[in-house]
């Protein structure tokens, strides 16, 4: 019985207390809608399929590791390729 008071006396002090509870709202730019008016190679695509639909690269990346990774640049994004598949194209950024 006793137990039972102290623990609603302490459960309606935690309710009474919650009003004064508060927290912060931190907004953050969202980043996830960025638009970009060219497109990326695809994900499975070859060398041969990426270079007839994109052009010749600005740069050719030796292939490294293995499986061996290479990456080929272009002006607007970087494309790493797996023996001869597409793994992976990303937007190039410039850094201020």
């Amino acid at each position: 019985m006793f137990r039972s008071i102290i623990l609603s006396s302490f459960v309606s002090l935690l309710i009474a207390g919650a009003p004064n509870l508060y927290a912060d709202v931190v907004q953050l730019p969202d980043q996830t809608k960025q638009t970009f008016a060219f497109e990326l190679p695809g994900r499975g695509m070859s060398m041969t399929a990426v270079e007839e639909r994109f052009g010749n690269p600005l740069e050719r990346g030796d292939e490294v590791g293995d499986p061996p990774i290479s990456r080929w640049v272009y002006g607007e994004f970087t494309v790493y390729f797996e023996y001869q598949f597409v793994i992976h194209a990303v937007v190039n950024t410039t850094k201020n």
